[in-house]
C-alpha cells in the first residue's frame, strides 16, 4: 500500500522498506523471516509517522533515518550536511586508483575540501590508510557530523574549521580532493533537496564555479611539486573547469572522466609525474 503511495507521489518505493528495516531495527533478511510475526504497536505508530514525514512534510529518506550508505560505509547524516551521492562514490574510487598508479606504496597527505559529512575524507582514510587525511568545512555544524562519522567508523582524519583552504595554507599535500558548491544560484533545484540540504553546501554562484577558482587559485601554495587534484562537479562545466584547472596549474595534465550515467562528472589534475599513466 504504502509503495504504491509513494509512486503515485513520484517518490522512491524502496524508501519505505529502508523505513520499515530503520524502525523495526532488522535487516532485510530478519524482515523477510519475521513476516508472519506480529509487529509491536510502538513499533507501527514510529513507521507511519516516519512515512507521514516522508509523504507530506518533503523530508529526504536519509534525513528521517538519520543515515546514508556510503562506499558500503554508514555515514550519519541530518539537516546540516549533504546527503551523499553514488556520483561521489566515483570520485573516492577514481581518486583510490590515482594513488596507486602514482603514489603507491608510499605515504601521502590528503586534504578534502568542503567535507560536510565527511564522507570523501573517511572513506579515503579507511580505504587506504598510507592516506593521511585532513579535511575542511566552514560549518561548525557540519564537522562536528564528520567528527562524529571518524569516530563512528575508526577514520583517522584530521579536522579544521574555516573558508576552503583557509585552515591549511600552512601545510603541504600530495593530493586534493574536493566536491564543492556547484549548483548555479537561479537553477532550478528540485524542492526535496533544496528545502532540506543545507543551500551553502549546494550553490556555486551565480555560474556555480566560484568555489574552483577559490580552491584552484589557491591550490599551488600547498600542493607539493608532484601532486594530483580531484574534483566533482557540474556535468555540463567541463570546459570551464578544465580552463581554471590549465590556468592555475599550466604544466599539469588535465582531464575529466565520466560517471556511470555517462556525464561528464570529475575533473583530474596530474602535476609532476614523468611517467604519466
Amino acid at each position: 500500500m504504502y509503495q504504491n503511495k509513494a509512486l503515485e507521489k513520484g517518490l522512491e518505493e524502496s524508501a519505505i522498506l529502508l523505513l520499515l528495516l530503520h524502525v523495526a531495527n532488522v535487516s532485510s533478511p530478519e524482515l523477510y523471516l519475521k513476516m508472519n510475526d506480529e509487529i509491536e504497536e510502538a513499533v507501527v505508530n514510529r513507521f507511519e509517522t516516519d512515512v507521514e514525514k516522508y509523504f507530506n512534510d518533503n523530508v529526504p529518506i536519509q534525513y528521517i533515518i538519520g543515515s546514508s550508505c556510503f562506499y558500503g560505509y554508514d555515514f550519519n547524516v541530518n539537516e546540516n550536511v549533504l546527503i551523499p551521492r553514488y556520483e561521489t562514490e566515483e570520485l573516492v574510487e577514481n581518486l583510490l586508483f590515482l594513488y596507486d598508479d602514482f603514489f603507491k606504496p608510499n605515504d601521502v597527505s590528503v586534504v578534502d575540501i568542503g567535507t560536510g559529512s565527511g564522507c570523501i575524507s573517511c572513506t579515503l582514510a579507511l580505504e587506504e590508510p598510507h592516506m593521511h587525511v585532513c579535511a575542511t568545512d566552514i560549518s561548525d555544524k557540519a564537522l562536528e557530523v564528520a567528527r562524529t562519522n571518524a569516530i563512528k567508523l575508526g577514520a583517522n582524519v584530521e579536522f579544521f574549521q574555516g573558508d576552503m583552504l583557509e585552515p591549511v595554507m600552512d601545510k603541504k599535500f600530495d593530493i586534493l580532493v574536493s566536491n564543492p558548491p556547484y549548483i548555479p544560484r537561479l537553477e532550478n533545484v528540485d524542492p526535496l533537496v533544496k528545502d532540506n540540504e543545507p543551500n551553502i553546501a549546494l550553490f556555486g554562484g551565480d555560474d556555480g564555479l566560484k568555489f574552483y577558482h577559490i580552491i584552484l587559485s589557491n591550490a599551488p601554495k600547498i600542493m607539493k611539486e608532484k601532486c594530483i587534484l580531484g574534483f566533482e562537479h557540474g556535468y555540463n562545466k567541463t570546459e570551464e573547469i578544465e580552463a581554471i584547472c590549465k590556468k592555475y596549474f599550466p604544466d599539469a595534465r588535465v582531464y575529466t572522466k565520466k560517471d556511470l550515467q555517462g556525464l561528464d562528472r570529475m575533473t583530474f589534475v596530474i602535476r609532476g609525474f614523468n611517467d604519466e599513466k
